[in-house]
């Protein structure tokens, strides 16, 4: 697969996982400055790696989740927890991975990223506590 196929690719995956809303902002704020660093991370996180078999879509979700989390990445936290429904992530699921971020990544940061789920899941309508997806 040549760049540009690449790159192709990975925009309709990133459209897929984070929705079109959010492609289209990012992509209204590309500039000079920026656009290389757009195309490096839609070609390789997202055309490559998001693309990449062995994990599902919706692992993958709840690792970064994971990580953003005891990162203290809010921004991009925020992003991928609202996206999170879009990869089949549970509620259920995603109060197991914000679990296990308590006892491996800290408390705090659990603790914020536990807040920013519930802001998430407030805002998709999700919050029934059914355990339909997050």
């Amino acid at each position: 697969m040549d760049e540009q196929e690449r790159l192709r690719q990975g925009e309709g995956i990133r459209r897929e996982v984070l929705g079109d809303a959010h492609v289209d902002r990012s992509q209204a704020g590309r500039s000079d400055f920026n656009g290389d660093f757009l195309d490096l991370i839609t070609r390789y996180a997202w055309g490559e790696i998001w693309d990449r078999p062995g994990l599902s879509r919706r692992q993958r979700s709840l690792i970064t989740i994971a990580m953003l989390a005891v990162l203290g990445r809010e921004a991009e936290l925020k992003l991928h927890l609202s996206a999170a429904r879009n990869n089949g992530v549970s509620r259920d699921e995603l109060k197991e991975t914000l679990l296990q971020v308590a006892i491996y990544g800290g408390v705090p940061a659990a603790n914020t990223a536990f807040q920013l789920a519930e802001e998430a899941l407030a805002a998709s309508s999700c919050d029934g506590g059914d355990g339909s997806g997050a």
